[in-house]
């Protein structure tokens, strides 16, 4: 077989590989049982193990209604599954009447899209975990993980928390590098196992549909991974045809593939746990045992929620370690645009002095060109190999920037220089005339210790063809990497993002752009300065210190405290929390400032739909709330998450300050026809009430109206301000001041507007554009 042949039978081994249908196994572990049941919760299917359990046949159970198996009360909490999302599961105690007497099991049922799911776990009577013994457990817990800015520190600890709790031989952080392979960053375990720190695992070891399953579902229990799976009866749902779909399913079966894997490692027991941030997969805390061990349903539960605090905090980790690096890149590039902005020549202030145009984005050299003019900047290929690289870049670049850590694997004539250029940031500047800007990385030698040959896992078979097969051997394998640079970051990317702009300002003669620019990044500059100081590490350790010890005088020594005193430190302990609270809103509002937004076709009836469950959820009043929605509301092109916040924000608001005795809500659309007309012209809305609207709007305006307490006219533009209240703390609920802040940014980084009409103890109207 030739190279490109080997390549092409590679490539589709690992295709074949990632669609394996492992979400519909046809089988559960057989330490459980599963029933599916219709939307009327009629059993359509069962695990064949019921007899061992339920004493009785698969048989028997089957067309029966779940009322056969469980009280009234039992079943409506499983009917309870139909009005909420996929996945989202409810979990109760039940005791089922056998032949062999009373059987207690935890209960799990979740609705998938053609069935509802229940399952049962067999436990002891008193195996239940109590709600003071689980805060003891996950109080204890977080508070360690909460208690470094490190991240590798942080992630030691999350490992060593795990196993306290589940008593697993190995724990281990594994974490996802940008081509989906992994490695081990942190470990606790048995002092005889050889370790797996620092080990680097091949994307092909955790396939894309296993990724996939693990975003969707953040824990994954194999108790026994010698355990012969348990077949379910009939094969395949009998209403859909089709195999059922077990994704969301705690007793799924597990791949063949999957437990020889583990066990070519040594392990029979298995508890995965996700680690999410921004939404993606980050790693994953895996747990092993090197015999079969079960853990109860109460214990996984811990194990899942401290996963997400893990996630949670995750975010704010990273964000710490890479803040200083950003600050840095940013204070560089305001002096930069500014010194371009001055000068007379901004070729001369692009490489005078030198050290900034390569420290913009951490280079070892650059090249500037324009039209067939190139200027040289430190350590970089000669001027005769830089024009040839343009043309190349020419011909198979299309976008503004380009770049690449690894230059000789996808142009070949880089081989002569890769000393100085195996790593390429390019930057377009303009697409009518050659104006590029080339930054350079040498080659840096990386030795990579993988788990094992990763290469082993790749099998030829006796036609030739290659199959993926579990690896054998996971003892420390090296391999040198050559002819990659260091990674290019995100942020270094923006830079040269926010150079370019600068640059098309200055070429166009536009001062004024420039002026903006620079504006921005001051704006920018500040924020980010503000929240470095705010919600730094220095600030929230002695701001909690505060809370916590004022606490504990008030609980054990009030006694030896007079009236003052006693008052003295309620007021000290109010004003930690809103301090706090100030924070985590600074905080919010600058995570909103580094936003990408993630745009997707929006039903607003279904998103308003949830906002308006979770907002009656959290009113003991909700059922004197009057929301009105005239019309059906489009769908619309938006990042989901924040118009949530968007309409959360804005209907809270609107019922907490609301002072009648009858308060309703409306909420609804104007088109872009009801929206036409001359500036400053009013149209008339839903309630026959004139609207005042923005000229020449593109896109639908939406609008809140409720009959509050409103807002005087000279307050109307001042209450979007950050920490900007119009009452005291004491009234209408307290809060930080930041809901309307922050819903002007997401309906800014949406390109829209918003804006407010109201009268004084009548009504207020909030519209908003989302383009």
């Amino acid at each position: 077989m030739s190279q490109s042949e080997y390549t092409t039978a590679q490539a589709t081994a690992l295709t074949n590989h990632d669609r394996k249908p492992i979400h519909i196994p046809g089988s559960i572990q057989p330490h459980g049982v599963l029933l599916a049941l219709s939307t009327q919760l009629e059993i359509l299917q069962v695990s064949n193990n019921t007899q061992a359990y339920l004493g009785k046949e698969p048989e028997d159970l089957l067309g029966q209604p779940l009322s056969y198996l469980l009280d009234a009360r039992q079943v409506e909490t499983v009917k309870q599954c139909l009005g909420k999302k996929i996945g989202i599961s409810n979990a109760f105690k039940v005791l089922i009447n056998t032949l062999d007497g009373e059987k207690y099991f935890d209960a799990i049922a979740h609705r998938i899209e053609e069935a509802v799911i229940l399952e049962l776990e067999p436990i002891d009577s008193k195996s239940e975990l109590s709600f003071l013994g689980f805060y003891s457990l996950a109080g204890v817990a977080i508070a360690k993980m909460q208690s470094t800015s490190n991240l590798i520190e942080f992630l030691h600890l999350v490992a060593e928390e795990v196993q306290k709790i589940i008593g697993f031989d190995r724990v281990m952080v594994y974490q996802f590098d940008q081509s989906e392979a992994g490695s081990v960053v942190a470990e606790v375990k048995r002092e005889d196992l050889s370790p797996y720190l620092g080990l680097h695992y091949p994307a092909t070891d955790i396939p894309a549909q296993a990724r996939e399953l693990y975003t969707r579902c953040f824990l994954r229990f194999l108790p026994d991974l010698t355990a012969e799976p348990i077949k379910l009866v009939p094969t395949e749902n009998p209403t859909t045809h089709q195999p059922l779909d077990l994704s969301y399913s705690m007793l799924r079966s597990f791949d063949w593939c999957c437990a020889e894997y583990h066990q070519n490692m040594g392990v029979k027991a298995l508890l995965v746990i996700s680690l999410i941030q921004e939404q993606k997969l980050w790693g994953l805390i895996s747990c092993h045992h090197q015999t079969p061990k079960y853990i109860s349903y109460e214990v996984r539960k811990m194990c899942e929620f401290l996963g997400q605090i893990a996630s949670s905090e995750l975010t704010h980790k990273i964000s710490h370690s890479e803040w200083d690096y950003k600050v840095k890149l940013k204070s560089l590039q305001s002096e930069f645009l500014e010194s371009i902005s001055q000068a007379d020549n901004f070729i001369d202030a692009l490489i005078k002095p030198e050290i900034r145009l390569l420290d913009l984005v951490s280079a070892s050299g650059a090249a500037v060109c324009l039209d067939n003019e190139i200027t040289l900047v430190e350590a970089t290929p000669n001027i005769d190999e830089v024009r040839t690289l343009i043309e190349w870049a020419d011909t198979q670049v299309s976008d503004n920037l380009f770049s690449t850590d690894s230059l000789p694997k996808l142009y070949p004539e880089a081989l002569r220089f890769k000393d100085t250029a195996s790593g390429l940031l390019l930057l377009r500047i303009s697409k009518v005339r050659r104006y590029y800007i080339l930054w350079f990385r040498p080659e840096v030698l990386q030795t990579v210790h993988w788990a094992g040959n990763p290469n082993e896992s790749i099998q030829a078979q006796a036609d030739s063809s290659l199959t993926l097969s579990p690896r054998k051997s996971f003892a420390a394998w090296q391999e040198t990497v050559r002819l990659t640079s260091l990674p290019w970051k995100a942020c270094e990317l923006d830079s040269a993002i926010a150079l370019r702009n600068a640059i098309v300002g200055i070429v166009l003669s536009k001062a004024d752009e420039l002026a903006k620019i620079n504006l921005e990044l001051e704006r920018s500059n500040q924020e980010l300065a503000s929240f470095a100081y705010a919600a730094s590490h220095d600030l929230k350790e002695p701001l909690r210190g505060i809370y916590n010890f004022s606490t504990v005088l008030l609980e054990d020594y009030s006694q030896v405290l007079d009236d003052d005193g006693i008052e003295c430190l309620q007021t000290v302990v109010s004003l930690s929390v809103r301090m706090e609270t100030l924070i985590n809103a600074l905080l919010r509002l600058s995570q909103l400032g580094q936003a990408q937004l993630r745009l997707q076709a929006t039903d607003l009836n279904e998103l308003l739909n949830q906002v308006i469950e979770v907002f009656r959820a959290s009113r003991q009043d909700s059922g004197l709330v009057d929301i009105r929605i005239p019309r059906p509301l489009p769908t619309i092109l938006c990042d989901r998450v924040l118009v949530n916040e968007v309409f959360s924000n804005l209907l809270g608001n609107a019922f907490k300050y609301n002072d009648k005795a009858e308060q309703w809500v409306e909420i609804g659309y104007l088109s872009q026809e009801e929206a036409g007309g001359d500036e400053g012209a009013g149209e008339q809305g839903s309630r026959g009430d004139e609207v005042k609207l923005m000229p020449h709007a593109p896109c639908p305006i939406f609008y809140i109206r409720d009959n509050g307490i409103g807002i005087p006219q000279h307050h109307l533009e001042t209450i979007f301000r950050l920490f900007k209240r119009l009452h005291s703390q004491e009234k209408y609920g307290g809060g930080a001041g930041a809901g309307l802040a922050i819903v002007k940014k997401i309906v800014e980084l949406h390109n829209g507007k918003i804006w407010v009409e109201s009268n004084v103890g009548v009504d207020s109207s909030f519209y908003f554009t989302l383009e």
